[in-house]
């Protein structure tokens, strides 16, 4: 793969609140550097809802010189909204790009279903439930949105272009049916199930053989034993707060298996990487929302529900990189053998 990367989440704002709750100018840019040094990233997928904190980190990843994918990804916001989102956000990352760091612009992630104006409902439960609800409108919804949203792609790419004179993309969903004309890469949110592992390595492939680059965003799995078995939904394990959105607890008792988690991301690295993927960015470094918690009730350990390749520690700091609030995971290791080659 040319980009080995890796998606870094600065903070996700739903309901005026923020899921990075402290944001640590100083930790991340170590966190940066640990990506670049001892994963061996060569590129990172900057995502979140706040364009100031986009813009440090991309600050800290441009020093680094690392590719740096400036990814906002809104969150129940209107289309209106949105373009104004974008705009802000790409001219940030032009200030960059002109400074001299390598810049893809993502215009959003799986919009249509995070968002206002392309299914109907007013919160992404709603909108999936109208979406698959009845299997015999499926196909006749899926072109709705498919019209919708790429009318709005439309709008959003010429803001962005306007603004931003580096490739663009979008990281999309599917089913969302992108028409890759307007972009520089063909990027898609790729993560394998058991339902699909027997064609899995046959469909990347045929995306391989478009004629546009193919990025992969999005791929992971939780910390549960089983979890990659159904890896899309892997995080449906988390009861949360049904107005803000917030993780309360896990839904049951779950077994911790980090060795799978390991094995799952070693798997698709390795199908992405043979298959001729241009880019793959794991997701993901860390979900700080969602921390450690060993001792106590099995359902308070959020971080069995995290596609997170460390464990976020509460009241202490870690071991292996003293001072720094986490632990690596197995599937740390794993990205970083397959970043170097040491799995090739």
């Amino acid at each position: 793969m040319r980009a080995k990367g890796i998606c870094y989440d600065t903070g996700f704002v739903r309901a005026g609140g923020n899921s990075r709750e402290h944001f640590d100018p100083a930790l991340v840019r170590q966190e940066l550097a640990i990506i670049r040094d001892d994963l061996h990233c060569t590129a990172v997928h900057l995502t979140g809802s706040d364009p100031e904190r986009l813009e440090l980190a991309a600050r800290y990843a441009a020093e680094l010189g690392l590719e740096i994918w400036f990814s906002p990804y809104p969150l129940d916001l209107t289309t209106g909204e949105m373009l104004t989102l974008f705009a802000d956000c790409a001219e940030r990352a032009e200030r960059l790009r002109t400074a001299g760091a390598e810049v893809v612009f993502v215009t959003g992630a799986e919009l249509s279903v995070m968002n206002h104006g392309f299914l109907d409902g007013d919160s992404t439960e709603q909108r999936l439930a109208w979406l698959l609800g009845d299997p015999a409108l499926r196909p006749e919804r899926f072109a709705t949105v498919a019209t919708r949203l790429n009318a709005f792609l439309r709008d959003a790419v010429a803001t962005v272009r306007e603004r931003f004179h580096g490739k663009v993309t979008y990281a999309a969903i599917q089913f969302e049916a992108v028409d890759w004309d307007l972009f520089d890469f063909m990027t898609l949110e790729l993560i394998r199930s058991a339902a699909v592992a027997d064609r899995f390595r046959d469909a990347v492939r045929s995306l391989v053989a478009q004629p546009k680059p193919v990025a992969i965003t999005g791929f992971g799995t939780a910390t549960w034993r089983g979890s990659g078995d159904v890896a899309p939904r892997s995080m449906e394990i988390l009861e949360t707060d049904e107005a803000t959105g917030l993780p309360l607890r896990l839904s049951g008792e779950y077994e911790r298996d980090e060795a799978g988690q390991a094995a799952y991301l070693g798997e698709l690295l390795e199908i992405f990487d043979s298959e001729g993927v241009d880019s793959a960015f794991v997701f993901l470094f860390a979900l700080y929302n969602l921390p450690h918690r060993p001792d106590g009730d099995p359902r308070d350990d959020l971080d069995l529900a995290s596609l997170g390749i460390v464990k976020v520690l509460e009241d202490r700091t870690g071991d292996t990189y003293p001072g720094l609030p986490w632990e690596p995971k197995a599937a740390f290791a794993a990205v970083a053998d397959h970043y170097t080659g040491a799995t090739a």
